[in-house]
């Protein structure tokens, strides 16, 4: 529930700011200037804010949609992300957010139009019939606030319009009301991230059940959506084998392989500064208190053992769905 929302004064009044506004009677309404004096001040704790975040309504300028970091894909030439959102539902305990933004408050930009403006120009800089990649969950849960922000619902009717752009729906969210009524597109991907439920049940909190999510993906394979599995990041654990067999498995046996477009694994890392600052939000955290080195400014596993994990998920992986479907994801 959001109990306090701030708006941009220069959009108090556009159409999508207003709705959500309505959406929200009880909600205390705070005009500011620009987002970022709210979101970008430094003293604030992104912990204690995690607790009662507020929305943030926003236009945003420039930057609409931007090339993707090396080793991010999924097989794909031209790789690029854009962000509706800032900030996300859940509180994972190894997401990257909360060591990149100093505000845990939820930041939406209204202004989709301008978004879909700038994916157009990218396809027009891309002449022919190759295809281009649009990824939609890198600062937050593509599907996880659609009731509020009604991103799906907007943007389908664009990418439908755009056969050569291929848009990514990454979560972990069930909220899958808005892709069961419409008709499935062939250039969307709905792209599912799972740990094993032991370790998502300590340190993914708020997400649904791995259960839960299985169940979702069977509605949209049986509704014809294009379905992805992203293991990303692999977290290492006792048993670790034998819990992500079992993921893969549960997995598997639910959901049909010609509904599986792409699977990716990727290592847990983080540049040194940004682990610094999540491990001081969370000081008793076990997952920062494991087998986690410092090499060359990125702190992840020791590369033995990621590429032990690695090896190890890929090769049931290859067991269970085709090798051209597999792909590795390492932005850092």
């Amino acid at each position: 529930m959001i109990h306090t929302l701030y708006v941009e004064a220069s959009i108090r009044g556009h159409p999508r700011a207003k709705k959500i506004l309505a959406r929200f009677p009880k909600a205390i309404v705070i005009e500011c200037g620009r987002y970022g004096e709210v979101f970008n001040p430094k003293p604030q704790n992104f912990r204690i804010q995690k607790r009662n975040p507020a929305l943030i309504l926003a236009q945003k300028f420039g930057n609409f949609v931007l090339e993707a970091p090396e080793g991010f894909g999924i097989g794909g030439s031209h790789n690029y992300y854009f962000s509706h959102m800032l900030n996300c539902i859940y509180d994972c305990r190894y997401c990257f957010l909360q060591g990149m933004y100093r505000s845990a408050h939820y930041v939406l930009f209204v202004n989709y139009e301008e978004f879909q403006a700038a994916i157009e120009e990218i396809l027009n800089d891309h002449p022919g019939k190759q295809p281009l990649y649009f990824f939609s969950g890198y600062d937050c849960d593509s599907l996880a606030m659609e009731s509020v922000t009604g991103f799906v619902h907007e943007f389908l009717p664009f990418f439908r319009g755009h056969p050569r752009a291929i848009l990514e729906l990454r979560t972990k969210s069930i909220a899958i009301g808005a892709l069961l009524k419409v008709e499935p597109i062939s250039n969307c991907v709905v792209a599912f991230s799972f740990t094993p439920q032991p370790i998502s049940g300590k340190v993914e909190h708020g997400v649904p059940t791995v259960k839960r999510r299985i169940e979702a993906m069977v509605k949209l394979a049986e509704a014809g959506w294009q379905l992805g599995l992203r293991f990303d990041p692999l977290i290492y654990h006792q048993h670790y084998q034998e819990n992500y067999q079992e993921l893969f498995n549960q997995i598997f046996n639910q959901i049909p392989s010609e509904s599986i477009h792409s699977i990716s694994t990727g290592p847990l890392r983080f540049p040194k500064k940004m682990f610094e600052t999540i491990a001081r939000l969370y000081p008793d955290e076990k997952l920062f208190a494991g087998r986690l080195t410092n090499q060359n400014g990125l702190v992840s596993y020791r590369r033995e053992l990621e590429a032990e994990m690695t090896g190890f998920c890929r090769s049931w992986l290859k067991e269970l769905a085709e090798e051209t479907k597999l792909f590795s994801c390492t932005p850092y």
